[in-house]
């Protein structure tokens, strides 16, 4: 659903302004959470539990897939010309802190709950607290005012190129973009989705373990994405983002081999520091860089499609 509800909300966003697809995003995942969150158990209602749940993770994919793009937008729109680096790499700030207040959510929930207690109720309790995050980011959103990059676009649209030749006139950078992402997007599932299974399994280290050093590699690099995003405005998105890269080519294998040689907890943190420290470094100025390819009139659309394709 996060291709289709990308698209989508990407349009509504080129159409109808950042403003009206951030606070649309925010009220359906909102829905889809409180779904979740007080779903019935199969003993009480049978297959409509499963249902239930499907629909509400279909609706989350939906929202979450004009996202990136909506806020994105907004962030870069918003800027100062000779800071949209340091701006849109608060998109970034913001992924990276909701990931590691999951990893230390599931760090408490481990820790404080048998397995039992886990299965059978615990683990409502961070959908509950995401609830509390939906009614704050509708107030939030509700007070922003729209970008003047956005409405100056949209009032010397009239008589121009279509929007859908202008996004036809895009597909190189498109690509471009599809790229970029699909790059941080293997470092997240190697990083942060694989790697405490991997710990569990392979490394035979306690899971509370392997979410504490998640925590500790998140936080570095939540610190380290507005940093980079500032240094992108003097040097370059590009420098930065190839820096990473070739960075995180050459020391993942030896990490891997030397924590799997010597699986301890040091060994474990040490490595999601390096890892997630570089992770940090290429994600402060990708999203502004992302935005940079396209016109104002179909950014939205275009960051939609080339984020959500991954």
């Amino acid at each position: 659903m996060r291709p289709v509800g990308g698209i989508l909300l990407g349009i509504y966003a080129d159409r109808r302004g950042r403003k009206a697809a951030l606070l649309l995003v925010i009220a359906l995942m909102t829905i889809a959470i409180a779904m979740i969150a007080f779903a019935p158990t199969y003993a009480a209602i049978g297959v409509g539990a499963p249902l239930i749940i499907v629909l509400a993770r279909l609706l989350q994919g939906f929202s979450a897939g004009g996202e990136f793009a909506s806020a994105t937008a907004f962030l870069t729109e918003s800027a100062p010309a000779h800071q949209r680096g340091f701006y849109g790499s608060w998109q970034m700030v913001g992924q990276g802190a909701a990931v590691l207040i999951g990893a230390i959510l599931g760090t408490v929930l481990t820790r404080s709950l048998t397995p039992e207690a886990l299965d059978g109720w615990g683990w409502r309790i961070p959908f509950l607290f995401g609830l509390i995050i939906g009614p704050l980011g509708l107030y939030i959103r509700r007070n922003l005012d729209e970008t003047s990059t956005f409405l100056q676009s949209r009032r010397s649209s009239t008589g121009g190129q279509s929007s859908g030749s202008l996004l036809a006139s895009h597909v190189k950078e498109m690509f471009a973009c599809l790229g970029m992402v699909v790059s941080g997007t293997i470092s997240f599932y190697v990083i942060l989705i694989y790697i405490p299974t991997f710990a569990r399994t392979q490394l035979q280290l306690p899971l509370d373990q392997a979410f504490l050093a998640q925590s500790i590699g998140l936080a570095c690099e939540v610190v380290m994405i507005p940093i980079f995003g500032a240094l992108s405005d003097r040097v370059g998105r590009k420098p930065v983002m190839i820096a990473a890269l070739v960075l995180d080519l050459l020391v993942t294998y030896p990490l891997f081999s030397w924590v799997s040689a010597s699986p301890s907890f040091g060994a474990l943190l040490t490595m999601q520091i390096i890892l997630c420290s570089l992770f940090g470094v290429f994600n402060g100025p990708i999203s502004t860089a992302l935005a940079e390819q396209f016109p104002t009139r179909v950014r939205a659309t275009a960051l939609a499609i080339s984020y959500n394709l991954r």
